[in-house]
């Protein structure tokens, strides 16, 4: 009886003891852009929303969490000057940054981004050196026409 108890004792163990490698293994094979971040606005230093951005089946998306509306302005709760099907849809909840792919250099590019205030769409590439700031470039046409802005990591 003894050892049946022991051998259940170290079977415990075992199991979370590779429960907790395979925990860590997982954490640190994540890819560093994905998670919550919180998105600044180039012009104003304002924080503007929290985009959740994530990776399924390969291709990275972001989706609008939560909004922080600028005191001096209408809260924009719809896209109400977008063109395609997210037009008049709310904004909470929606996927602005689509369709991005890992180059062999481990870079994401190739996708698109919504700006829902304008209801523009540009082409839009991300990285991140530290995982704690993301650089968002949007553009039209080629990278050097566009504007970069970094979101920090929302904790």
């Amino acid at each position: 009886m003894k050892s049946l108890k022991t051998n259940l004792v170290i079977a415990g163990a075992l199991a979370i003891a590779i429960g907790g490698f395979s925990q860590a293994a997982f954490s640190q094979a994540a890819d560093p852009v994905i998670g919550q971040w919180k998105t600044i606005d180039d012009k104003t230093g304002q924080a503007r929303s929290i985009v959740k951005v994530e990776e399924v089946g390969g291709v990275l998306q972001g989706t609008i969490m939560q909004t922080f509306p600028n005191p001096n302005e209408k809260p924009l709760t719809h896209c109400n000057a977008c063109t395609d099907h997210r037009k008049d849809q709310p904004i909470v909840g929606m996927k602005i940054m689509t369709g991005l792919k890992k180059d062999k250099a481990g870079h994401w590019s190739g996708g698109e981004i919504l700006d829902p205030k304008e209801g523009k769409i540009y082409k839009v590439k991300v990285a991140t050196e530290d995982g704690k700031k993301l650089e968002v470039r949007g553009f039209i046409g080629i990278s050097l026409i566009g504007r970069t802005q970094t979101w920090v990591r929302e904790q």
